[in-house]
C-alpha cells in the first residue's frame, strides 16, 4: 500500500529541487521564472522559496521595476550556504576538493598514496584531507553536506563496497563507504571514478548533455556513461569497465585475467613513449562504444590523457570522422574535460549536494509518483 505521506515528502522535495536548480544556473531569478520553468503555480513557488529561504539556500538579492505596477522580488542562489568534499582514489594518489552549493570548486589538494595502499591507508589519507580543506574555512562549520568518494573499480555502489579494484591488493570485498562515514562522521556516497566525473560533465554542461561518455586516462582506462539524462551504473552497479573490452584475441594479458584488453594496449604504447599510438588505440575503443550505445558527446579526461590532450583529441576525432558511417548524421562532439584534473572529484562531491538538494527520481516511491508530477505541471 502507497504511503501518502511519503508521496507528499517526495513532491516537496522534487519542487525544491528544481528550484535549486534553476537558482544554480540563473542569476538572478523571479517566481515568475520559475512558475515558467517548472509548471508550478505561483502560490506553489510562494512556499517553495520560503522553505528555501528559510534553510538559507537562496536568498532575496533586489527588485525588479517594469513600469508602475508593482516590483518584482529577484532571488539568488547562496553558494556558501552548504558544502561538499569530493575525493578521487586513484592508484598513485588522493585529489580531495571543496565545492560549494552550485558545484564550483573552492579549493583543492593532491597528496601521494602508498605504493599498495591499504584500506586503512586511504581513510587515514580522507580524514587528513577533510581536514587541510576546511581548517582555514570558518565558513564551512555546520556546513558540509558530506563527503563524495570517486573510486577505481569494480565495486558495489549500491552497497558501498569495492570488489576487486584492478591492480590494488588490499580491496577485496572492502565496505568502504561504512567505513568512511564511521572514520570522517559525515554521510559518504561511493561511486565509480569515472561516474562521478561524468557526473560532474552533467551538473555543468546542462539537459544538452542528454547521452554521452566521460573517457578517463589516468593509471588505468574508464569511461562513464551518461544515458538518457541520467547516470547509467547497470544491473551490478559496475558500468563503466571500458579499459577491459578486448581488442586483440591473442594479445598481452591484461590486470584484469583477459588477453588484448583496450587498457593493457594501451599502457604499453605509453611505456614505449607512443603516445600516438596509445592515442589511436582509446580511438579505436571510443568508436566501438559510439557504435554500441550510440552518444553524442565525448569528453576525455584523467592526469595522464591531459598530458597529451591535443594527440588524443585529434586522435578520436579523426577516427569518429573515419570510422563511424555516416559521421554527418550520426554527430559526436568531443571534447575536454570542463574542470581538468579536478572532475573526479568535483563529480564526487556534486553527487553528495545532489542526493540532498538535486531533484530525487520519481521511481524511488513509486508509480503514482510521475502521475502526480505531470499533473501539478499541467
Amino acid at each position: 500500500m502507497r504511503n501518502p505521506a511519503a508521496g507528499l515528502g517526495f513532491l516537496r522535495d522534487y519542487n525544491e529541487g528544481l528550484v535549486v536548480a534553476i537558482a544554480r544556473d540563473s542569476v538572478p531569478f523571479d517566481r515568475a521564472s520559475v512558475a515558467a520553468a517548472t509548471g508550478l503555480t505561483p502560490q506553489a513557488v510562494s512556499k517553495v522559496l520560503a522553505r528555501l529561504i528559510k534553510q538559507g539556500l537562496i536568498a532575496p538579492s533586489g527588485l525588479r521595476r517594469q513600469g508602475a505596477g508593482k516590483p518584482t522580488t529577484l532571488y539568488e542562489l547562496v553558494p556558501t550556504s552548504r558544502f561538499a568534499v569530493g575525493v578521487h582514489v586513484a592508484r598513485r594518489t588522493l585529489r580531495t576538493v571543496l565545492t560549494d552549493l552550485r558545484g564550483d570548486v573552492v579549493t583543492s589538494a593532491v597528496t601521494p598514496l602508498p605504493p599498495d595502499f591499504t584500506p586503512q591507508d586511504l581513510l587515514r589519507a580522507m580524514a587528513d584531507g577533510v581536514v587541510h580543506l576546511t581548517r582555514d574555512r570558518p565558513d564551512t562549520s555546520g556546513r558540509i553536506t558530506g563527503v563524495g568518494i570517486g573510486m577505481v573499480g569494480p565495486l558495489d555502489h549500491a552497497l558501498g563496497i569495492v570488489r576487486d579494484a584492478h591492480r590494488l591488493r588490499h580491496w577485496h570485498d572492502v565496505p568502504l563507504r561504512e567505513r568512511a562515514e564511521e572514520v570522517l562522521g559525515l554521510p559518504v556516497h561511493l561511486d565509480k571514478d569515472v561516474t562521478a566525473g561524468v557526473t560532474a560533465e552533467a551538473w555543468r554542461r546542462g539537459p544538452a548533455f542528454d547521452d554521452a561518455a566521460l573517457i578517463m586516462v589516468e593509471s588505468g582506462v574508464g569511461a562513464g556513461l551518461w544515458l538518457d539524462g541520467r547516470a547509467h551504473r547497470g544491473a551490478h552497479t559496475n558500468a563503466g569497465e571500458f579499459g577491459h573490452t578486448v581488442l586483440q584475441l591473442d594479445g598481452p594479458r591484461c590486470a584484469c585475467g583477459r588477453h588484448g584488453c583496450l587498457e593493457v594496449l594501451h599502457d604499453r604504447a605509453v611505456a614505449d613513449g607512443d603516445i600516438p599510438r596509445a592515442a589511436r588505440i582509446l580511438a579505436a575503443g571510443v568508436v566501438n562504444l559510439i557504435q554500441t550505445i550510440d552518444i553524442g558527446h565525448v569528453v576525455l579526461a584523467g592526469a595522464d590523457l591531459l598530458r597529451h590532450h591535443r594527440s588524443y583529441r585529434a586522435a578520436v576525432a579523426d577516427a569518429i570522422e573515419a570510422e563511424v558511417p555516416r559521421a554527418d548524421w550520426l554527430t559526436v562532439e568531443v571534447t575536454l574535460s570542463s574542470l581538468g584534473a579536478d572532475i573526479i572529484a568535483a563529480g564526487a562531491a556534486m553527487q553528495i549536494l545532489d542526493a540532498s538538494y538535486g531533484v530525487p527520481s520519481p521511481a524511488s516511491v513509486g508509480p503514482a509518483i510521475p502521475m502526480q508530477i505531470e499533473q501539478q505541471a499541467r
